[in-house]
């Protein structure tokens, strides 16, 4: 009940944004960026996310980040993620100076849907090399939800972070994010879980999937997540649900393209060379598949 709710009064507030066959979208969602110490899950994936959002940037793309960018339950001070992971901040920029970046905000980062909180901590930062003032994201608005338009189709395609009607990552997640930041995260030096996570919980992750399922049957719109880390790519005769997967993988990172009208899943690790040079490397392991093929 909680998710429909939820996730209906995110469709109809969502901001639109129109596209067609010359459009290019990357999504990525759960970077979790975090202080560059042991507990930072992404600081091993730093170098393959600037290596993907450079590429990105060239070809053209517009950068979509769906919920969990940097990791503010665990980490409250933003200006610490930000001195921690310069480079992808710079590769960022880049995107945003050319209106080319939208950033949702995840139970992680909940703190971005006050506009008082963003505007202090991510318009500017300050350079002590300079020993001033920067910009960073001026103006910056954050989003719960985002709705691609196939220009001509109109086909829909909700992009929201996945949370929305859980309990304990949306009504009460700051009960969690209590329990994180005080213990779990110390637990999870020494290797624990927390088994509150979606992503740490298999039983949690089909359920919360499944109130998706409903949802996109009810509501007929294509519908693209993160918050498990569970990739996802429907087979033929499934609803048209797709999940980001997360960019903290022993792996690599995980994300989805939309290009031509066509969406895919892709893959950046990092790979020898007959030569034995590490690269990072792109591979669509989902799709392409027509976004037309995903009509209900």
């Amino acid at each position: 009940m909680q998710t429909d709710k939820r996730l209906t009064k995110a469709y109809k507030h969502a901001n639109v944004m129109n596209f067609d066959k010359n459009s290019k979208f990357i999504i990525f969602s759960d970077m979790h960026r975090g202080d560059d110490s042991i507990s930072d899950e992404f600081a091993k994936n730093q170098s393959i996310m600037v290596a993907a959002l450079r590429h990105y940037y060239k070809e053209g793309y517009t950068y979509i980040e769906a919920g969990d960018g940097d990791e503010l339950w665990e980490h409250p001070r933003f200006q610490t993620i930000r001195a921690a992971h310069t480079d992808i901040f710079t590769e960022l920029k880049k995107f945003y100076q050319k209106n080319r970046m939208f950033i949702l905000y995840g139970n992680h980062n909940i703190f971005l849907r006050n506009r008082y909180y963003v505007a202090k901590r991510y318009y500017y930062f300050y350079d002590e090399y300079l020993g001033n003032r920067q910009k960073l994201f001026p103006n910056l608005k954050p989003m719960e939800s985002l709705l691609l338009r196939e220009k001509h189709s109109k086909q829909k395609i909700l992009i929201v972070h996945g949370h929305q009607g859980d309990l304990l990552n949306d009504q009460i997640w700051f009960i969690n994010m209590f329990f994180l930041r005080y213990f779990w995260r110390f637990m999870h030096l020494v290797g624990f879980k927390n088994p509150s996570s979606p992503a740490k919980n298999i039983y949690k992750r089909h359920r919360v999937e499944k109130n998706y399922d409903v949802w996109i049957k009810k509501h007929k719109v294509i519908l693209v997540c993160g918050h498990t880390h569970r990739l996802k790519f429907p087979k033929p005769g499934e609803v048209s649900y797709f999940n980001s997967g997360c960019c903290i993988n022993t792996k690599g990172i995980t994300g989805i393209e939309i290009v031509n009208n066509k969406i895919m899943v892709v893959q950046w690790r990092m790979e020898a060379d007959e030569e034995g040079i590490f690269r990072a490397v792109r591979r669509v392991i989902r799709g392409p598949k027509p976004i037309s093929h995903f009509r209900h």
